[in-house]
């Protein structure tokens, strides 16, 4: 089973009066593993799909071809995809690979079939997808957490001590505009990307998974600098950060995120960053 959910964007004052429910309809996404299912969201900030595939008993393959006006899913776009799951498989173009946890791929436009399965169904693969349009094919690369090295960033005086893994980068892998990467927060750090900031010549999403404790709670902030606005967010749930959105988060204790951005400049650093005398 496939699905697609779309999101339309929205200015700085659109949201300035959404309640709790309307911002959390609006940016969060609650469902992006299932098992034996491909849930996807379609955001209409600079057209990224992004989701999760999460296989059991049957190989899954997404299939987007009447949505997008093209003949097949990647005819037009490029992927993204980190395993932060069990030990699974991916198919591309009849070549089959082996997925650990932690394990990405950058798949060029112009992939014609990409197949998704588990090793083990009781303990599935967790195959987070980010895909933007692209104007050019790049060649397919494996990406392991093993092959990067990380930039540490933050303190522990902090509270924000992490490991940032780029997997999607220049410094990688060639892409048209996607970026994407891992961050891990050490034990006794809460806080990601603070100080915060924006950058308005791209957006970002956020997946939040690998929570310290069952009960652990991100609050992932957003809003503009001076009209801040949070949501809370659970274990594997999505956030879309628009461009003139700060994207910082908090949580209850330790976790981990994917972030992946699209948009007019590929420049890791290109970010106006936010004072913290000016945050409200």
């Amino acid at each position: 089973m496939q699905t697609m959910e779309n999101r339309y964007t929205h200015s700085p004052e659109d949201i300035r009066h959404y309640s709790t429910e309307q911002l959390r309809q609006e940016f969060l996404v609650e469902k992006v593993f299932t098992p034996g299912e491909i849930c996807l969201t379609y955001t209409h900030n600079d057209r990224m799909i992004f989701g999760g595939v999460t296989p059991t008993t049957k190989e899954l393959e997404i299939t987007l071809d009447k949505e997008l006006g093209v003949t097949y899913f990647l005819e037009r776009r490029e992927l993204g995809v980190i395993n932060i799951g069990g030990p699974g498989f991916i198919e591309i173009d009849g070549q089959k690979e082996e997925m650990k946890k932690q394990d990405g791929y950058y798949i060029g436009k112009e992939t014609k079939q990409v197949v998704f399965s588990s090793a083990d169904s009781n303990n599935p693969a967790k195959f987070y997808i980010s895909c933007v349009p692209a104007h050019h094919k790049y060649p397919n690369v494996k990406i392991s957490i093993d092959q990067v090295k990380p930039m540490e960033a933050g303190e522990g005086l902090s509270l924000n001590e992490r490991k940032i893994y780029q997997y999607i980068h220049p410094n990688v892998c060639d892409s048209c505009q996607l970026q994407m990467g891992y961050t891990i927060l050490e034990p006794g750090s809460a806080w990601n990307t603070m100080p915060c900031h924006t950058h308005e010549r791209r957006m970002e999403a956020y997946v939040y998974f690998d929570f310290a404790k069952e009960d652990t709670k991100v609050f992932h902030m957003m809003g503009k600098p001076d009209e801040t606005k949070h949501l809370v967010v659970d274990q594997d749930q999505a956030v879309i950060s628009p461009s003139w959105s700060i994207h910082s988060g908090v949580g209850t204790g330790n976790y981990s995120f994917i972030w992946s951005m699209c948009g007019e400049n590929i420049t890791y650093t290109d970010m106006d960053m936010v004072d913290m005398g000016d945050l409200k």
